[in-house]
């Protein structure tokens, strides 16, 4: 009969060959077959035209694309001449086998000298179409002040965590041989005389308008 300590021995023996035998099963799964993902609109073709809000593109730099590496993305300004403009970004990659991830906006904005002074989810509700929950921050750089809308959305399926969506990475390489994904991220500007109430409104309902455009180019 086995002692204590080689039972304990034994057991963590176990564990540690189910764990290399999941990690190498998952290796070949998730790096070794080639993607099927079909094919979307290019980010180009968005719509220039949101409700009552045209749209003119913003040059991401050289730099940054490089950062981000392949995938297809898109900044624009949104504007109607009478509120405040709202800014939409997405980010399209392909594939996100190689390392080529989606950039958590948690960890870019503070490097782009942005203090986080909010942080929560709220739900957008829907015509149609399930509800969904996004991350609502609010931002600040000396005086200014921006609310943040964004969230993942991959296969018609959108989340705000970063958690969940890295395992439903996971879970559709494994069970869908796709790993293609998007970032949605919406940012509008809190004016001196507003609260922060009016801007989420603002953004929200920009949100609800672009929504229904999203699955012609991040493929379901």
């Amino acid at each position: 009969m086995l002692g204590p300590s080689l039972m304990i021995r034994s057991a963590s023996l176990r564990f540690l060959i189910v764990v290399a035998l999941f990690i190498a099963t998952g290796y070949l799964l998730f790096a070794r077959r080639a993607e099927r993902a079909p094919q979307g609109e290019p980010l180009s073709h968005f719509p220039v035209q949101i409700g009552d809000r045209t749209g003119h593109d913003l040059e991401i730099p050289a730099d940054v694309l490089e950062v981000l590496g392949p995938g297809d993305f898109l900044e624009r300004i949104y504007s109607n001449g009478r509120s405040p403009i709202v800014e939409l970004y997405l980010a399209y990659f392909p594939s996100q086998r190689t390392g080529d991830t989606i950039h958590s906006p948690k960890n870019c904005l503070p490097g782009g000298g942005w203090t986080p002074i909010e942080s929560r989810q709220i739900e957008i509700a829907l015509p149609s179409r399930p509800s969904l929950h996004v991350n609502r921050y609010i931002i600040a750089k000396a005086a200014d002040r921006r609310l943040v809308l964004y969230w993942y959305q991959a296969h018609g399926r959108a989340v705000a965590s970063e958690y969940r969506a890295k395992f439903y990475l996971v879970a559709d390489a494994i069970r869908m041989n796709r790993t293609d994904g998007s970032l949605v991220r919406i940012v509008t500007p809190i004016a001196n005389s507003e609260d922060s109430s009016a801007a989420q409104a603002r953004a929200v309902t920009f949100a609800e308008q672009v929504i229904p455009e999203l699955d012609r180019f991040v493929p379901r």
